[in-house]
């Protein structure tokens, strides 16, 4: 089951799967080779994670998350994220600091060269890798599941004109309270890149 739940959220999450879109037991098995068993079961696993939701009588669909519910969910990130900067700022080792910094540089990189999708990737990365360091595997499991539902809302916001230029000072400020082993100043900065989000969020609605 684990496998066939993985190879449709990733379908969903990489946009082979569009909002709204039925999910058809019987196509799904085919396409990944699946009992429909199994594919029953994987599309009860998404819908507890919020990628996909039941219709009465007319089975799955990719459910859509309306740019209400991405601001709301950034600002459920933003405590934990900050939560997570400031665990992370804690208990960094030295080569975790030495990989956040080569991060960094890699991300002034991109934005430099104008290679969106490069920075997009390296965000992630980053959020990732201050999660991990955190420690905070429960903080961690509710972060994954917030930024898969709003993975498309993620990937407007990086194709916006500015943005990467924008937040690139914001997750520096991050990689450098951690490297301070400054908790406070961690958190304070995790936030704040949070609040930009949200309000770029905004922007693009407008």
């Amino acid at each position: 089951m684990s496998d066939v739940t993985a190879a449709i959220r990733e379908a969903i999450l990489g946009g082979e799967f569009v909002p709204n879109q039925r999910l058809v037991e019987a196509d799904l098995s085919e396409q990944f080779a699946a009992s429909r068993a199994g594919v029953r079961a994987a599309l009860a696993v998404l819908a507890g994670e919020g990628l996909v939701e039941r219709v009465q009588n007319r089975g799955a669909r990719v459910r859509a998350v309306s740019l209400a519910e991405a601001v709301e969910i950034s600002e459920v990130r933003m405590v934990i994220e900050g939560l997570c900067a400031a665990k992370a700022a804690e208990r960094a080792a030295p080569a975790e600091v030495s990989e956040l910094r080569a991060i960094g540089e890699e991300m002034r990189a991109a934005v430099a060269s104008g290679d969106v999708l490069g920075y997009s990737r390296l965000n992630e990365r980053l959020h990732r890798r201050v999660r991990e360091i955190s420690g905070q595997r429960t903080a961690s499991g509710v972060l994954e599941r917030l930024r898969a539902q709003g993975v498309r809302h993620q990937f407007k916001l990086a194709m916006h004109p500015g943005r990467p230029q924008k937040s690139l000072p914001q997750h520096l400020a991050i990689i450098d309270a951690i490297a301070a082993h400054d908790p406070a100043a961690a958190e304070q900065a995790a936030r704040a890149h949070l609040r930009s989000v949200i309000e770029a969020l905004g922007e693009i609605a407008s």
